[in-house]
């Protein structure tokens, strides 16, 4: 499968050929345009996900081809290719719409690079959009995080984002990135909790050839590839204390050094962090440094776990149907009245991404017109109380108490299958890990009988 669809705009054949050869050697579907007008019956007979534009073209101006495209496909994503002395020209393409100019003479290493970060970016946006949908809704706590996000998201402020896995935070994140000043650059993201701490230093900083065994190369660092973008650190207070204080000199200072080297390298990004955690309880465990978290926290957003948004539900789980009832070409389908119930007693541990793969598990195995209580996921049923043939009270407890259950129950399930109980609940495993940490459940299943 192609890596994208791109059309190629220039009235010399010999930059059209050079460049399809380029972007085809890559990966990429290319078409050409020798023509403005040509490129506009292009884009209306198919689909193209990036267009090149040279700014002088025989019929039309390079800047209100770029217009008109924008105007026909707001989504398209634009580079404008300009000759030297054209440069003013090129900047005023970028305030109408252009992702980036390249100037020639450019050599094919650059350019791949500019597309594929125009493709990524084009990415996200449509991730952001589609995302918005789980964490949007019309819920008193979730519309206090969208007011926050719409205050902040053109700042250049550190943002950090709290809130329990599943919740949406690193949807959030991409789009304070996209919606952002700095969407035009690169957006870096790194899971503190899953990388091991002896390489994170390496991956955050890169490396000089011949810091240690094994670096034949020069490496840079995320904090490199960061620049004039976003950075987000995923799940920041996994990352070992000692690597928190270089994390904090480089944000005072703006510049990072790579391993093994005396030279400093400028970055300049935002800084979007995350965790799971208490930010509290993170702190009064030196899990998080108090110095490090008052700069990465200029503004805090707390995404509310799906519990303390119940009202949102029934939105949430009719966008999921909606969208897996398309992607699986079935036919439309409703929630039952006492499925949707089910949904709405459920305590959700894993939170939206667990409505999320519950949704998805129920119209794979839905036979009729209707998604009922029967085409839920077992852990669910049980978890809100619900039985498939009658109904009964939530068990009582709190809602910490809730979650330890449920986290039982499909452990049991999967026979203590760790993998499968963190998918069956919409968790990672480290995630999982974590929370039976919290609750004091074994690693291992009790022997029978105790």
């Amino acid at each position: 499968m192609a890596k994208g669809r791109v059309l190629v705009i220039d009235d010399e054949e010999s930059i059209t050929e050079a460049l399809r050869t380029i972007l085809q050697s890559e990966g990429y579907h290319v078409k050409t345009a020798g023509s403005a007008n040509r490129a506009l019956q292009e884009v209306d007979r198919d689909h193209y996900d990036l267009a090149i534009v040279d700014l002088v073209l025989p019929d039309l101006d390079g800047i209100e081809l770029l217009k008109r495209l924008k105007e026909k496909h707001a989504g398209l994503e634009v580079v404008v290719v300009t000759a030297h002395g054209s440069i003013p020209a090129a900047v005023e393409a970028t305030k109408q719409g252009a992702f980036y100019f390249v100037e020639k003479p450019f050599t094919p290493e650059e350019f791949t690079v500019i597309i594929a970060r125009a493709l990524e970016r084009k990415t996200l946006l449509k991730l952001t959009h589609r995302g918005r949908a789980k964490v949007i809704g019309s819920s008193s706590p979730i519309k206090a995080v969208f007011e926050l996000m719409d205050m902040v998201t053109k700042s250049d402020a550190n943002v950090l984002i709290v809130g329990e896995s599943g919740t949406g935070k690193e949807l959030v994140a991409n789009a304070i990135h996209a919606e952002g000043a700095r969407s035009q650059g690169p957006f870096i993201k790194i899971n503190c909790a899953a990388l091991p701490k002896d390489l994170m230093e390496s991956e955050l900083f890169g490396y000089a050839k011949g810091a240690f065994t094994g670096a034949t190369g020069d490496k840079p660092g995320l904090f490199e590839e960061a620049h004039t973008g976003s950075l987000l650190l995923d799940e920041i207070a996994e990352m070992p204390a000692p690597l928190q204080a270089k994390l904090l000199r480089v944000l005072e200072e703006r510049e990072s050094r790579r391993l093994g080297s005396t030279k400093a390298v400028p970055v300049d990004f935002r800084l979007i962090s995350s965790t799971n955690r208490e930010v509290e309880t993170a702190l009064k465990d030196g899990l998080l440094r108090e110095d490090l978290y008052y700069r990465i926290s200029t503004v805090t957003l707390r995404i509310p776990p799906l519990r303390e948004r119940r009202d949102d539900i029934p939105l949430l789980a009719h966008a999921f149907l909606d969208r897996f009832l398309e992607k699986y070409r079935k036919e439309p389908k409703g929630l039952a009245p006492e499925a949707l119930r089910t949904l709405q007693t459920y305590a959700w541990p894993g939170n939206v991404r667990e409505l999320e793969n519950a949704i998805e598990r129920a119209i794979l195995v839905a036979r009729g017109k209707e998604i009922g209580i029967a085409d839920l996921p077992e852990a669910v049923v049980r978890g809100s109380g619900e039985s498939y043939g009658a109904s009964r009270e939530l068990p009582a407890g709190s809602l910490d108490e809730i979650e330890r259950v449920a986290i039982l129950q499909a452990l049991e399930a999967t026979k203590w299958n760790k993998q499968a109980a963190a998918q069956r609940l919409g968790l990672h495993r480290p995630t999982l890990y974590s929370k039976m940490r919290r609750h004091g459940i074994p690693v291992k299943p009790p022997p029978q009988g105790s």
